[in-house]
């Protein structure tokens, strides 16, 4: 299928190759090094580069098994080892850099593979650091810097700036940059927005929310857990990335799209299928001749055992012969002995008297009559019952003879009650079949009138199932009105008034159900019957029918079915259920209204439990700070960076939330950075071959008068004449 999406497979990454260019190229010009320093990526090269080195940021310590040797791992390379990735750390925590010893680490890596074989660095560094961070986080990294690798010079940038500066400069070394604009800069634990006048960071108005794409990831996964508690598969956070950034989109109006999935038709269509690794069982197929000879074998077991059933009820017939020929010689043999001769002999054979002796050759003679008629016809021959002992007195009749008669007596009113039943059945059915007639000729002599009343009918049948629902769901909050009604009527039965409490506990004869109001107490306090349900929609299906043969505006859809099956087709929709045995289907995500609720939280973030305001509502309140004609130029330039800025709608969603807070006259424009992944290390390698770049920059001496707290005044900076925010 079209919308069917499998896992990309994990690979091993190949080695990033070393620059073209010697290092001796570089040696003397001292080539400022452009740091990217990312939350998930790690960028790095010379200025003079055309592009970045990239990798992933984090490291890991792992000891190889095999040569017993203590390996430290950085970016895909973490991936190679199985064991690794559980070691595996990041320099930042959330939106703050705190991991030096990982920070180190990654240094060491990217001056290794510039080829740096130097004590010290002799080269000024300009790396990105996170809007609004905080100082002591900036002071560790700058002794780290200069401490540990001698750097000359260091500077820092705002990422999200650096992206604008090299989208909106019209040459190669701009001087002066006096663009204008709006950056909304979506990093992997935050989002930021910057208003730019005249080339320059308006710092002080710049704002920060904490959801950013790893938050999102996160969003997305829980809600797939939650949609598929019992998923065969455990989905990972990596996993739940690739969908984000795969299928997921904003909607340009959220609560419009609600309204619109809640078509079963439109929610299949907008589902992205995701199949995730699966196992077939392994069956072991049979050939045709095996099966074959698996037939024969279970044909020749089914007919052993029926010549062996055959044999037995043969053997048990020659007994039962050869009995009844013993007993009836033992019979005729009552006139040759004496009378207690012949009681002894009957009571030595087993039998207290004469009639115990017939009523076993009576059995004998029935067994052997029904077992050859069986073997005639291959039935079990049907023999009416017969009470002879109900006409005999009791006085008549003996211990055996009475027990005999009680047990005829039983037989007896059960068959009469069957015969009651049949009659009982008859009898409605004539009565139905009247009340059918009598309907008919209402119908025909009014035909509006039948159908109002037959409405009416269908309408209270309807009313009393979605009661009976209702009422079910409530007792099953333990919390609810119904519950807790249920419970007093429960505990007033236990303290019934009626009874005494010193006979309650003597052992007093419970009376429940003597008056008809303990009934009514019993079915308030007890959970709908299964048997009213059925009754009831056995009724109503039948007042359907009738309302679709003869009421022409009565149609199928609106039946108590179709409504059911309307509400099933939705929850089918948004959850497709698959057999137990499809082991294919049940390792499949179904993603549907989830690709557009992972990414409403920038919007609204109350959504996902951040008590925070939307991107909408910050960017209305930086606005409000501006002029009318500052605010007309920043909205002329509404600028989209970072990597969940590809997510597709993004740019619709931001025009549809701020042009109801703009005059109509009010230009707006949305753009986004054509690489917004790498364009912020573009920026920094332009800035940095700058006149500007020099006198911004902190020394070494510098560093070593003032401390790491030293913060140079420019327009990339996170220090702008103001407060640090």
């Amino acid at each position: 299928m079209d919308n069917v999406f499998r896992l990309p497979t994990p690979s091993i990454p190949s080695a990033t190759p070393f620059p073209d260019t010697s290092y001796d190229v570089y040696r003397s010009k001292e080539t400022p090094i452009i740091i990217d320093n990312g939350s998930s990526s790690f960028r790095w090269n010379f200025a003079t580069a055309p592009s970045p080195y990239v990798g992933i940021n984090a490291v890991a310590r792992y000891k190889e098994r095999r040569n017993n040797k203590q390996l430290l791992l950085f970016g895909e390379a973490i991936d190679a080892e199985n064991g690794a990735k559980g070691q595996a750390r990041t320099p930042w925590e959330g939106d703050v850099l705190l991991n030096f010893d990982a920070l180190e680490n990654a240094l060491d890596f990217a001056f290794i593979k510039l080829g740096i074989d130097t004590p010290s660095v002799e080269h000024p560094i300009l790396m990105t650091e996170r809007l609004c961070s905080p100082l002591h986080s900036r002071a560790l990294t700058s002794e780290l810097i200069f401490e540990l690798y001698s750097v000359p010079s260091l500077a820092y940038c705002v990422d999200g700036i650096m992206s604008f500066y090299q989208n909106n400069s019209a040459t190669a070394h701009p001087t002066p940059f006096t663009a204008d604009g709006l950056v909304v800069s979506f990093n992997t634990a935050s989002t930021s927005v910057i208003p730019i006048l005249s080339g320059k960071g308006i710092l002080s108005h710049a704002k920060r929310i904490p959801w950013g794409g790893s938050q999102a990831s996160d969003y997305l996964l829980k809600l797939v857990q939650l949609k598929y508690p019992s998923f065969p598969t455990r989905v990972t956070s990596q996993q739940s990335s690739w969908m984000l950034h795969n299928f997921c989109e904003f909607a340009t109006d959220y609560q419009a799209l609600l309204r619109t999935l809640r078509d079963p038709l439109q929610l299949r269509l907008s589902e992205k299928m995701v199949q995730f690794p699966f196992a077939l069982p392994v069956t072991e197929e049979k050939t045709e001749e095996e099966l074959t000879k698996l037939a024969e074998k279970r044909k020749e077991q089914g007919r052993k055992l029926q010549e062996i059933a055959a044999k037995s009820r043969m053997e048990k017939m020659v007994q039962k012969e050869k009995d009844l020929r013993f007993l009836l010689q033992l019979r005729e043999s009552k006139g040759q002995e004496g009378k207690w001769g012949w009681t002894n002999k009957l009571q030595e054979e087993g039998f207290e008297d004469e009639a115990g002796l017939d009523e076993m050759i009576k059995k004998l003679e029935n067994d052997i009559k029904k077992g050859r008629k069986k073997e005639a016809d291959g039935e079990e021959p049907v023999e009416e019952p017969s009470f002879p002992l109900l006409d005999v007195p009791d006085a008549e009749l003996d211990e055996e003879g009475l027990k005999e008669k009680r047990k005829q007596k039983l037989m007896k009113a059960g068959l009469d009650a069957r015969a009651r039943a049949r009659r009982e059945k008859e009898r409605e059915r004539e009565e139905k079949e009247k009340e059918e007639k009598k309907e008919e000729q209402q119908r025909e002599a009014d035909l509006g009138g039948w159908v109002q009343k037959t409405r009416q009918e269908h309408e209270s049948l309807m009313t009393k199932i979605k009661e009976r629902t209702r009422r079910k769901a409530a007792l099953s909050d333990r919390k609810s009105a119904a519950a807790q009604a249920r419970m007093k009527s429960i505990a007033n039965l236990a303290a019934d008034d009626r009874v005494p409490k010193k006979k309650r506990k003597g052992g007093y004869e419970d009376t429940f159900g003597a008056d008809d109001a303990d009934w009514a107490i019993y079915r308030k306090i007890n959970t709908a019957s299964v048997s009213s349900d059925e009754e009831d929609l056995s009724q109503l299906q039948i007042v359907e029918q009738k309302l679709l043969s003869y009421d022409h505006t009565f149609t199928k859809q609106h039946t108590h079915a179709s409504i059911i099956s309307r509400r099933s087709e939705l929850l089918t929709g948004f959850k497709p259920s698959y057999d137990e045995g499809n082991i294919e289907g049940n390792a499949r995500i179904h993603l549907n209204i989830e690709r557009w609720r992972a990414c409403e939280p920038w919007f609204t973030p109350s959504m996902a439990g951040v008590d925070v305001a939307g991107l909408g509502e910050v960017i209305q309140n930086i606005l409000a700070r501006f002029s009318e004609d500052d605010k007309a130029r920043l909205v002329k330039n509404i600028f989209l960076t970072g990597g969940p800025s590809k997510l597709s709608g993004l740019a619709q969603r931001l025009t549809a939330a701020l042009r109801p807070i703009l005059p109509p006259e009010m230009g707006l424009q949305v753009h986004r950075a054509t690489d917004p992944m790498i364009d912020p290390w573009h920026g920094m390698a332009r800035f940095s071959m700058t006149d500007d770049f020099r006198s911004i920059v902190v020394t070494r001496d510098e560093y070593a008068e003032h401390g790491g707290e030293r913060i140079r005044r420019w327009w990339a900076g996170n220090w702008n004449g103001g407060t640090i925010h």
